[in-house]
């Protein structure tokens, strides 16, 4: 064969090649090229789609991708799940505080010296049981500002703010200021910061009339259930009122309920200057008896200061149990609670009278 007709065939055999590279790449650029716009096809049925096996797809190069449903690896639940999901607990908490029969806070006892009872029967189980001075507060002050109390009232503001600077610890325990007359009334929400404290109280301004329940219960569901308790903490209210009220939606008795349900031990300080015991002061002795707290009257006007110095030095000496109730069931009833301690003639408990449990 001549040079020349090899030439011609090598050529035609190129041309031939070329064509049908061409030829595959139309093919290729037709199917990846976007399909014209047409009526959307009928749904179909997601068990018609999970019946039709698809294709499996050509190994792509590199490390294998994982696969489209592939379970989360299992770890610690996030923050949300947290908050979400509640498992109720059957552990009760309880401080209390032992004075001896002269009214001298006892702080040395040990377990053994003490009887518990819930809901008529002794625990399963005493899970702790120590002396608590430091634990972190979260303390509300609810000061009456209605008509009524207007005669002392600057003195009862510089005795409560002297009260806040001794007792509130900087980046450890919380407060915040009510006052109320017809309504409640934040003058300073929780901080740490006994200026702001300070502020807060002298913004009270007396007059109206006095919804004292409800301003109880405002700052026991509002504040104090709402406030965080990621850390044990000893929740305390002080209430200087005189114990009349004639303005609340909601009973004497609801306010202790949400008290009981905050765990809040409720401090009461009289603001009767008659020199006898009124009603309302039977009332202060009530809501502190229920809630493990105590009813102060000073009559005198310096007894005040006394008053908020006892409460102070008492929030510092109480002890603190942690047991689990026998026969407990999570179905929002009340559970009363009884810690006596085994010498009932030389010492006296104080602590809440029960608790409500939780709903399921």
């Amino acid at each position: 064969m001549s040079k020349q007709m090899q030439t011609l065939g090598t050529n035609n055999l190129l041309k031939t090649a070329r064509l049908a590279f061409l030829a595959l790449f139309a093919v290729g650029a037709t199917a990846q090229s976007p399909a014209p716009t047409s009526p959307a096809p009928a749904t179909v049925p997601a068990t018609e789609q999970q019946a039709k096996p698809s294709p499996t797809p050509p190994p792509a190069s590199g490390p294998p991708s994982e696969p489209a449903q592939k379970p989360a690896d299992p770890g610690p639940p996030s923050d949300d799940t947290l908050l979400t999901i509640r498992v109720p607990t059957n552990e009760v908490n309880v401080v209390f505080t032992v004075t001896d029969k002269h009214g001298k806070r006892i702080t040395d006892l040990k377990q053994a010296d003490f009887r518990v009872v819930d809901d008529n029967k002794p625990p399963d189980e005493v899970r702790s049981f120590h002396a608590e001075a430091n634990l972190p507060l979260q303390v509300g002050l609810l000061i009456d500002a209605s008509n009524s109390v207007r005669d002392r009232f600057k003195f009862e503001q510089e005795s409560a703010i002297e009260f806040l600077n001794q007792t509130v610890r900087v980046r450890y325990d919380r407060a915040f200021v009510v006052g109320f007359d017809a309504t409640p009334e934040v003058t300073q929400d929780f901080t740490d910061n006994t200026e702001s404290l300070a502020h807060g109280v002298h913004e009270l301004r007396p007059g109206g009339g006095t919804a004292l329940y409800d301003a109880v219960y405002f700052a026991c569901r509002d504040k104090l259930l709402k406030a965080p308790k990621n850390t044990p903490v000893r929740r305390a209210i002080i209430l200087l009122s005189d114990g009349d009220d004639n303005l609340s939606h909601v009973t004497r008795e609801e306010a202790i309920e949400m008290a009981q349900r905050a765990e809040a031990i409720i401090y009461t300080i009289s603001t009767n200057v008659s020199g006898t015991k009124a009603s309302g002061d039977k009332v202060l002795e009530r809501i502190a008896d229920a809630t493990g707290g105590r009813a102060f009257f000073p009559f005198q006007i310096r007894d005040v200061a006394n008053a908020f110095a006892e409460i102070q030095e008492e929030l510092r000496s109480q002890y603190a149990i942690s047991y689990k109730p026998a026969n407990f069931k999570a179905d929002g009833h009340y559970r009363t609670i009884e810690i006596v301690a085994n010498d009932r003639k030389n010492f006296r408990v104080r602590a809440r009278r029960g608790y409500y449990a939780p709903a399921q």
